[in-house]
Formats: C-alpha cells, sequence, structure tokens
C-alpha cells in the first residue's frame, strides 16, 4: 500500500475555523501516533491560485485538527498505536467500533490532506509521459480528463473530495463524501482535490469551479506519476 503519512510525532492542537463541519480539536497528550507534516512550499508559494491566508488556515487549522481528533481517537483505543492510517482506513470493520466514526473522518481527513498538499505545486509541472499516456488511454484525451473531472468535483453535494484513482488496475475518477478515504473502497488515490468550502472560500466564494479551474495551473503531475508507478509496481 502506498503511504501518504507518516507515523510518531507530536501535533500541535489547533482550533480549526467555525464554517462547515470542522472538528474542534481536544485536548491531547504530550505523546502523539500522528503529527501534522510540514506543507512542501511556502504558505504564499502557491498564489495566486490559492492565497496565502487559505493556505495557512487550512493546513494550520483545519488539517491540525483532524490530526489532533485522530490522535484523541487512538488515545481510547491503544491497541491501533503504531498502524499507519492508510491501514487503519483500508480495513475500518477491524476498528472498534467506540472510535470507527472518528478514525474514518479524522483519519480521512489526515490522509486526504496530506495528499493533497504534495499534488499541488509552485507554478505546476507537466504532464508527460507514462502518466500522461494512461490518462490519455483511460478518458481519450487530458482535456476530457479534466472535463469529466472537474464535473464530478463539481457533482459533490456539500463537502467532499475528487479524485483520480487506481481501482482494480485501471485509472478512474470518483468522488467521496466529507473525509472519506478512496483507500476505504479498496483504491488507490493518485490526485486528489478538496472541494469543502474552507479550501477556497475565502478567494473564490461560492465559485467553486473558477477555483477547480485555477487549480490545473498549480496541479503536481510528476507526483502523481510516481504514485501511478509505485501503485503498478
Amino acid at each position: 500500500m502506498l503511504g501518504l503519512v507518516g507515523g510518531a510525532a507530536v501535533a500541535s492542537a489547533l482550533t480549526p475555523l467555525a464554517w462547515g463541519a470542522e472538528p474542534t480539536p481536544p485536548a491531547t497528550p504530550a505523546a502523539e501516533p500522528f503529527r501534522l507534516p510540514p506543507l512542501p512550499y511556502p504558505f504564499e508559494a502557491l498564489e495566486p491560485v490559492i492565497d496565502a491566508e487559505t493556505m495557512r488556515l487550512h493546513h494550520g487549522k483545519h488539517h491540525a485538527g483532524y490530526v489532533a481528533n485522530l490522535n484523541a481517537a487512538i488515545e481510547r483505543a491503544p491497541e491501533l498505536k503504531g498502524r499507519p492510517v492508510e491501514a487503519l482506513l483500508a480495513d475500518l470493520d477491524q476498528v472498534p467500533e467506540s472510535v470507527r466514526t472518528a478514525v474514518r473522518n479524522h483519519g480521512g481527513g489526515h490522509a486526504n490532506h496530506s495528499l493533497f498538499w504534495q499534488c499541488l505545486a509552485p507554478g505546476g509541472a507537466p504532464l508527460s509521459g507514462p502518466l500522461a499516456e494512461a490518462i490519455v488511454a483511460a478518458f481519450g484525451s487530458v482535456e476530457s480528463f479534466k472535463e469529466a473531472f472537474t464535473r464530478t468535483a463539481m457533482g459533490v453535494f456539500g463537502s467532499g473530495w475528487a479524485w483520480l484513482v487506481l481501482d482494480r488496475g485501471k485509472l478512474a475518477i470518483t468522488a467521496t463524501a466529507n473525509q472519506d478515504s478512496p483507500v476505504s473502497q479498496g483504491q488507490v488515490p493518485l490526485f486528489g482535490v478538496d472541494v469543502w468550502e474552507h479550501a477556497y472560500y475565502l478567494k473564490y466564494q461560492n465559485r467553486r469551479g473558477e477555483y477547480l479551474n485555477a487549480l490545473w495551473q498549480v496541479a503536481n503531475w510528476p507526483f502523481v506519476a510516481s504514485r501511478l508507478a509505485a501503485a503498478r509496481a
């Protein structure tokens, strides 16, 4: 299984924003199994596509909130300590019922955002090579893929994600509600876009389509290609 996020370390328990159905991080112990990964670029690096304030709040409040709540859930089920978040999401039936919803929501939020930051890069990067060939084979053309992906993302009612996944060896576009992860459906997420309003509202308000169209300018295709290659290895 492809790994997205690391294990032991400490995450700061930061309070997320009020809008949307966001988690409120509880107080957590000093030693925590999951940590907030640093952004791979400065907050302002994705401007003008994503503004620095959105990145600061999205990463430092929202993502941090998922990490804090996931750690709190693991404290209530210590037998889960040491398991990667992807392993927990891939086998939710084996997670104790008392913390299953928390692991699904906050573990999904942690894994999804950890991937999302890496799917973006300042200035973007070209779509070429085996990934481009696979996309053309699956969707007819790169433009057809982008149109289908955008339609899927626009079709998410309320909060959720749009994904390019590897599903039983084939590329597919799918969507998940809230912080659900494709990993829970046996799929490998390759490229994901957050369509919760907190991801774009400061700059784009209710113009989700404008946000989605702009994101192609900062898509990190070499990272996506590396995930596809690893999944097929």
